[in-house]
């Protein structure tokens, strides 16, 4: 699949299979995320891979749009590192784009994602520090729950071109 068809036909996928999501395909998937563009390349993010049921539940349990957590085989949180942070505030974008390019590479790759929101909510963040027991310059800005798609959503064009201003508004 080529990068324009990945990004026009991917969608958000809540349901999934019992089959598991090879240990190589979970890397490649960071990898493409470590691919993203950083301001002045300060890569500011860090991941965790979550697999273990039991921690599933707990973040499905307080989280109130996470209940695909509970059987997704993969669940990556991508976070950012303060501690990286050059730039004080462009962590958020660095990360998000890791955070879309992850979503692409799944669906390039045949698997079923969507992205599931953290930061900036004060109590999702404290949360899910504490159930993963994060570092405090360790920021979760979102969860991406990963599996074989038990579902299908069609494609939708989205673009507007009363949206689009040339040269000024």
């Amino acid at each position: 699949m080529d990068t324009h068809q990945a990004i026009l036909t991917r969608r958000s996928i809540r349901r999934y299979t019992k089959a598991p999501v090879a240990p190589e395909l979970v890397t490649s998937l960071l990898r493409a995320g470590m691919q993203a563009p950083s301001a002045c390349n300060q890569q500011p993010w860090q991941f965790v891979v979550i697999t273990e049921r039991t921690t599933r539940e707990a973040i499905a349990a307080f989280h109130p749009y996470a209940d695909m957590l509970r059987t997704a085989p993969v669940v990556l949180l991508v976070c950012g590192d303060l501690g990286r942070e050059h730039f004080r505030g462009y962590w958020v974008q660095d990360c998000s784009a890791a955070t879309q390019n992850i979503l692409l590479a799944a669906h390039a790759a045949g698997l079923g994602a969507v992205w599931v929101g953290l930061y900036p909510r004060e109590d999702l963040v404290a949360e899910t520090r504490r159930v993963l027991g994060l570092p405090d310059q360790i920021v979760p800005l979102a969860l991406i729950p990963l599996g074989v798609p038990a579902e299908q959503a069609a494609p939708t064009d989205r673009f507007d071109p009363s949206r689009v201003h040339r040269e000024r508004w």
